[in-house]
């Protein structure tokens, strides 16, 4: 795997969904397929078992076959990041130690959620983690699910660590994420897509992207045209992708239920529900729209 200090999983990541069986079964036949299709795609690399992943409703044993199989099918010079998150440390630093053994790259461990603990806890849980194993942690800031921020000043603390290397940021705070830019080393990946292009433009080092399962290409392209000094065009490039994010990530859906009702990926687990037929349909006219705008 090539590394870059600024840039440690490459730019283009997507956090790839869970396929199943129509019995509900993991389905790691298609798992391979969409995974090497993805990086054929343009994908520099992919989280597996985030929440797009349905890591709440996956198994331990699920999680490490997932990965292994993905593995088997990308080969060992595409990033792959386990998504090892939980409310539990004991439990997270269990799957981290799994996950390392598996095969990954990188791990995505989110704040711990529910029982909101104040920020020194944050910190050393995230600690905890990172000193579990030898492999860089990706940080996963995503307050609105865990209902606790990873502040500015714990984030800068943790930066001082060897093995905290980048967050995903899906805070909506772009004041917080360029201050701390500013001063740390630490890879902002956006998680959010309407703010891939902006993060990027201060810094950032690409996305992780849940929209990245229906148009690898699509969304790499934005951030092609940036660092080809072409910046009117990666504005028009993200203006004609933005509808599409609109559509699966901002219509009352999980991002999860909106992917798979654009690919042939099986069903998703409860207690999400699958797309009804109206909501379908508007995600295959934007898609569809897309696709038009942009061949």
């Amino acid at each position: 795997m090539t590394v870059t200090p600024a840039r440690p999983f490459g730019r283009a990541l997507c956090a790839m969904i869970t396929p199943f069986t129509h019995a509900g079964d993991l389905d790691l036949d298609t798992a391979r397929a969409h995974a090497a299709g993805l990086v054929a795609d343009g994908c520099d690399g992919l989280v597996l078992s985030g929440t797009t992943g349905e890591s709440p409703t996956t198994t331990d044993e699920e999680k490490t076959a997932l990965l292994r199989a993905v593995r088997e099918a990308v080969g060992d010079g595409v990033p792959l990041l386990a998504g090892v998150g939980s409310a539990d440390t004991r439990h997270t630093v269990r799957l981290a130690q799994e996950a390392e053994a598996a095969g990954a790259d990188g791990l995505l461990v989110v704040t711990p959620y529910y029982s909101r603990p104040p920020q020194a806890a944050v910190e050393a849980h995230f600690v905890r983690v990172a000193e579990a194993t030898g492999i860089p942690l990706m940080l996963y800031d995503i307050p609105g699910r865990t209902g606790t921020r990873i502040e500015t000043g714990t984030l800068l603390r943790l930066a001082e660590h060897p093995r905290i290397v980048a967050v995903k940021d899906c805070s909506y705070d772009l004041l917080g994420a360029t201050k701390v830019l500013a001063r740390t080393s630490l890879a902002f990946y956006s998680g959010c897509e309407e703010l891939n292009l902006p993060l990027y433009a201060v810094g950032g080092a690409g996305y992780v992207s849940t929209v990245a399962n229906v148009v690898p290409r699509r969304m790499r392209a934005v951030l092609d045209a940036f660092d080809a000094g072409d910046t009117a065009e990666a504005a028009r490039l993200n203006g004609l992708v933005v509808h599409l994010v609109e559509a699966m990530m901002s219509s009352g859906l999980p991002g999860t239920v909106t992917a798979k009702a654009l690919l042939d990926a099986g069903p998703v687990r409860e207690p999400l529900q699958p797309a009804g037929r109206e909501a379908t349909d508007g995600l295959r006219r934007a898609y569809e729209e897309l696709l038009a705008a942009t061949d």
